[in-house]
């Protein structure tokens, strides 16, 4: 697969489980249950599905490309998008230490986890919008086919020593789980 393709492929799984965690954060609101155990799974999946493994591709590989190919237009974009790879991580950071504090009782937790929930949300839609549509065109067109090659075989390692089968498995196990259960719908 083309490894533009393939970003672009792993963006639409990460939205499918921002659709999970915001419809997971309105039942909370509306103080309805929700399985702690499905939150530790929602946070897992972006932590190091998103986070560790999908946005280490990009800023491991793919930005790394980019600035290599001095392409004018790209630099305060890829500050802009390696700024907001931080806040999500600090987001998720948020939502995981409020479980922890729900877990140990503090009332009202749960409640304030749908804040850090909604701001990771409203930030992953737009910042994927943005590479969809603006960086990830630039690499296409800019990039040699060589380049895209390369990346596309960076991208294969990663997958191999970050992630390996089983687990990339695991993850479309939990998210087509997770999706059916809380939007009536799978993968």
């Amino acid at each position: 697969m083309n490894p533009i393709e393939n970003l672009k492929s792993e963006h639409d799984e990460i939205i499918l489980m921002l659709d999970v965690l915001e419809r997971v954060s309105e039942k909370i609101a509306s103080c309805e249950s929700v399985p702690t155990d499905h939150l530790k799974q929602i946070l897992n999946f972006l932590k190091i599905f998103a986070e560790e493994f999908h946005n280490g591709k990009e800023e491991t590989y793919l930005f790394a490309e980019i600035k290599e190919a001095e392409i004018p237009e790209s630099k305060d974009l890829l500050a802009v998008m390696t700024s907001e790879h931080g806040r999500g991580r600090g987001f998720i950071e948020d939502m995981n230490d409020l479980l922890e504090s729900s877990e140990e009782g503090q009332p009202g937790s749960l409640m304030v986890f749908t804040t850090p929930a909604q701001q990771y949300i409203n930030l992953y839609r737009s910042h994927i919008w943005k590479e969809n549509v603006v960086l990830f065109t630039m690499a296409e067109e800019k990039l040699s086919a060589d380049k895209l090659s390369l990346l596309g075989r960076h991208f294969e390692e990663l997958e191999k020593e970050k992630m390996g089968p089983r687990d990339r498995k695991i993850f479309r196990e939990t998210l087509e789980k997770l999706s059916k259960m809380y939007l009536g719908r799978g993968c």
